[in-house]
């Protein structure tokens, strides 16, 4: 029996706004400055309703970029961030799908050691092996190019552990049932494992489509021509404006749409990325 005690309801409800309130204050301070005026932007105290400049602001971030910044228009950077994230997001998926299948589907010396070395490079993120990374990229011309901003990232222990860990909970009533029906090894791994695995790919896709879209330091690295940009490391670019003051209502502008297409992406799959990390029985 569930009690009632409306104290304790009203204390979880007053903590839950509190906590969505500090959330959402800085996107909302954000989101209202978009809309002001370089002016109204300056002065204090901070406006907290909107202004009248929105649109002329998106259309000017969107159109020409910002004045004295060395980014341009921000309409090819968001496609440069979302080809970016979703061949991060992709290959990431489907190159970890298929090591865990090799993993627990096939008997071959070393499997087990192939296994653990994949999951040893949890221990070294890009930050640890960026010089060499780098080296390696700029000796097979990659910088400035697609490539170079994706490959590196592609490979995921991360997800290889995880696909690895829901294969070994398939019943092997379903692998001899496949065999007995002549299925072989890439259709049992089309028509059973992928259908199977579809609410894991989900969540994973949400996981590292973001990801892929926050790279930073990366994108710094191995990109100089204005070209392949990307949203993330353009507000850096644009917050240091050459002999002129940062203008701050243009930024924020930049700011939201670089927020969009992951909150986009978060409630569009919401209910198969919340499936795919709670469901256990398949």
């Amino acid at each position: 029996m569930v009690e009632h005690r409306p104290f304790l309801t009203f204390l979880a409800h007053f903590v839950l706004i509190v906590g969505v309130a500090v959330t959402a204050l800085p996107i909302w301070i954000v989101l209202v400055t978009s809309t002001q005026e370089a002016s109204d932007v300056l002065r204090a105290p901070i406006p907290m309703w909107f202004g009248d400049q929105a649109i002329e602001n998106y259309k000017a971030v969107l159109g020409v970029g910002i004045t004295g910044s060395s980014s341009g228009p921000v309409g090819p950077m968001l496609l440069n961030s979302l080809v970016m994230a979703l061949a991060i997001s992709i290959g990431k998926i489907a190159i970890s799908l298929l090591s865990a299948f090799a993993i627990v589907y096939f008997r071959f010396p070393g499997r087990m050691l192939a296994f653990w070395t994949i999951f040893v490079t949890l221990m070294l993120p890009v930050e640890v092996r960026i010089l060499p990374t780098f080296e390696v990229v700029a000796g097979l011309h990659l910088l400035n190019s697609y490539a170079g901003l994706t490959i590196p990232l592609i490979a995921s222990a991360t997800a290889t552990f995880l696909f690895r860990q829901f294969f070994l909970t398939v019943p092997d009533e379903l692998t001899e049932a496949a065999r007995v029906d002549g299925a072989g090894a890439l259709k049992f791994f089309k028509d059973i494992l992928l259908p199977l695995s579809r609410t894991n790919i989900a969540a994973l896709f949400v996981i590292l489509f973001i990801y892929g879209w926050n790279q930073y330091l990366w994108p710094l690295l191995v990109t100089t021509d204005e070209s392949y940009y990307t949203v993330v490391m353009s507000i850096q670019r644009m917050i240091q404006a050459a002999d002129a003051a940062p203008e701050w209502h243009h930024i924020a502008a930049v700011a939201m749409l670089a927020l969009m297409p992951p909150v986009l992406v978060v409630v569009l799959m919401q209910r198969w990325f919340v499936r795919g990390l709670i469901e256990t029985e398949k």
